[in-house]
């Protein structure tokens, strides 16, 4: 993709150029401004798009937990007790890191946690109690 980014972006480059040496510099300039606003609108529609699409991360059930980033704690139980402060989340590994789908045998069902980054702690059961 970004490969094709850079292509367009050349010949727009060497079409302006053309412009400018074929026909005029004032008509360079106009073609320019008008290119430069259908791109900045181009570049804000994928911004708005990109900040409001859905995770990767799925999960389905009651009472399940889902997060694009790290999960500290998740407690979905009933009647647990805890003391002190969550785990600390560990750094994101490098590179992409998996993601759990929509499709049914990767989604945790009831009281599931799924993460796009690390899980510190998920308490999943009843009445478990921790110090």
């Amino acid at each position: 993709m970004w490969i094709a980014v850079a292509a367009g972006s050349a010949a727009v480059v060497v079409g302006l150029i053309l412009v400018a040496v074929l026909v005029d510099l004032d008509t360079a300039d106009r073609v320019a401004s008008i290119i430069g606003a259908v791109g900045g609108t181009v570049m804000l529609g994928l911004a708005v798009y990109t900040l409001n699409r859905p995770t990767d991360v799925a999960v389905a059930g009651a009472r399940s937990v889902q997060a694009g980033g790290g999960i500290g704690r998740a407690v979905t139980g009933d009647n647990n007790r805890q003391q002190g402060a969550p785990p600390q989340l560990q750094p994101p590994a490098a590179g992409p890191s998996p993601s759990v789908t929509t499709t049914a045998p990767g989604v945790p069902g009831e009281r599931g946690v799924a993460a796009g980054g690390s899980i510190g702690e998920a308490i999943t059961g009843d009445g478990n109690q921790q110090t």
